[in-house]
């Protein structure tokens, strides 16, 4: 067993070199668009932007190595509980049982998945609207890859890194070790969903609030079938509609 003062400085340094990192540069983020002169509405977040617009084959490579890097704190994760577990199920494959990330049910994970993105999805995009209405958020611009050929592939990806990003560190290996710790349920779901709701704080605060909920409505389902995989493929499909979406409709429709 391992103590809980280990399992706290473990928290935190996979969370410091991750998404706890991205939450203290959003809350930066936030101070910094709020002190500007131009109202938090007529602000944009950009995401999935191009490094090397004049040189396609270097921005392909930049992009790629970007999402390649952002998913090594999962294998962390991964091996830091593989070392952890019993003498009899010791390994990375049993980590990734333990946090429903295996094969398992494959199936059943993708139709659930597409359930929670439709329940979340659907409205989120609602939410979003209101919330640029009401001045809280930024537009988001969610696909500035320019008119190359690998820009779908590389959007897909990146959908999936977010989801699996996630996920795996925010709901299964955060509420995983924060249940080994001690903690009681509903701190923890709490610590999961505001730090969901932290780095997403860039955006404005309806970025904040919306992933605060759908943090909630993840760590609730994460706690009813542990199983991780159903709220990543729901994570990815969302960012797959919204990217792509984006790159279709921009120019298109008035309200992108």
């Amino acid at each position: 067993m391992i103590e809980r003062r280990v399992l706290h400085r473990e928290i935190a340094i996979v969370m410091g070199l991750s998404l706890g990192a991205s939450a203290i540069w959003s809350v930066l983020r936030i101070i910094e668009r709020l002190t500007r002169e131009v109202p938090l509405s007529a602000q944009t977040s950009a995401l999935n932007t191009s490094v090397t617009p004049d040189r396609p084959w270097l921005d392909l490579a930049y992009q790629l190595v970007g999402i390649a890097l952002a998913v090594v704190p999962v294998a962390l994760a991964l091996h830091l509980l593989a070392t952890s577990l019993p003498p009899a199920r010791p390994g990375i494959r049993n980590a990734l049982r333990t946090l429903g990330l295996d094969r398992s049910h494959p199936w059943r994970d993708l139709g659930q998945g597409a359930l929670l993105a439709a329940l979340i999805g659907i409205p989120g995009l609602g939410f979003y609207l209101a919330a640029r209405a009401l001045g809280f958020n930024t537009q988001i611009a969610a696909a500035n890859l320019g008119q190359t050929w690998w820009a779908v592939p590389v959007l897909i990806l990146s959908a999936l890194q977010n989801g699996l990003l996630e996920e795996a560190l925010v709901v299964g290996y955060l509420l995983t070790r924060l249940d080994q710790a001690g903690w009681p349920w509903r701190w923890a779901l709490a610590a999961s969903a505001l730090l969901r709701g932290a780095y997403h704080l860039y955006q404005g605060f309806g970025g904040f609030l919306g992933n605060v909920v759908m943090g909630v409505v993840f760590a609730l389902v994460w706690r009813r079938t542990r199983r991780v995989a159903p709220l990543v493929v729901a994570h990815t499909l969302i960012d797959v509609v919204a990217f792509l979406g984006y790159a279709v409709l921009h120019g298109r429709v008035g309200w992108l």
